[in-house]
């Protein structure tokens, strides 16, 4: 008994020598790549969390400096953050930021370069969204219309973006109506009235900008309650 036992588990142990000479060196390369990818995973979120923590720190001092009005001292943060920790969001966040002070400190120029790179550069659709709205009214009030233009037609939105829709269109009625073409600019407000949720104030703006040129939007047939059966 004692030697069929033997007999059968040398059988197996020759199968198994076999198929690990046959496919042992795959297996081994499998794994090392495995292993590899796993302790490159976790460099990666390390690296990532290192980088989100220190791009804090700087968004803080920005902050600061942007509280106390300090566009000078806001725009040196947001260059140092932007060179070190091109890929966080508390970097795109920052740009916005640091154009606003820019922008409030008469600095359009500076705050239109700032908006410039997060338009560009930003990982996030919305930031990029944001920065070519806001440097849209920014040419708007330097009457630079075609440019500002340009701007709202950079916008790129994602199925299901239609509150930015709505403000990109609002954006565009706003520099039509500067540049006094009446009929588009209403077009334009009727497009972003339509998109808007009717449960967002700003709404009530776009309302307003209709009436006052002689196109309110139809007024909304409001919801009766269903009859209980």
């Amino acid at each position: 008994m004692a030697t069929h036992l033997d007999l059968e588990e040398q059988e197996q142990l020759d199968q198994l020598k076999g198929f690990w000479k046959q496919y042992g060196n795959i297996i081994t390369w499998v794994l090392v790549a495995a292993l590899a990818c796993y302790a490159g995973w976790n460099l990666w979120n390390w690296w990532q969390r290192d980088q989100s923590v220190k791009s804090g720190a700087m968004f803080d001092e920005l902050d600061r400096a942007a509280q106390a009005g300090d566009a000078d001292k806001a725009g040196r943060v947001f260059a140092d953050m932007k060179e070190r920790y091109p890929r966080t969001a508390f970097t795109e966040q920052g740009g916005l930021l640091a154009a606003k002070v820019q922008a409030d400190k008469a600095q359009p120029d500076a705050a239109l370069a700032t908006l410039a790179w997060v338009a560009a550069d930003a990982t996030e659709a919305e930031y990029q969204t944001i920065a070519k709205l806001r440097a849209s009214g920014l040419l708007l009030d330097q009457k630079k219309f075609d440019e500002a233009l340009k701007q709202l037609d950079g916008v790129s939105l994602k199925e299901g973006d239609k509150e930015f829709g709505a403000l990109v269109d609002d954006r565009r009625g706003d520099i039509l109506l500067a540049q006094g073409k009446k009929d588009d600019a209403k077009a334009a407000y009727t497009k972003a009235w339509t998109a808007m949720d009717a449960k967002v104030e700003y709404r009530r703006l776009i309302d307003a900008k209709l009436t006052a040129m002689g196109a309110p939007p139809p007024a909304e047939t409001p919801k009766t309650a269903e009859v209980a059966k």
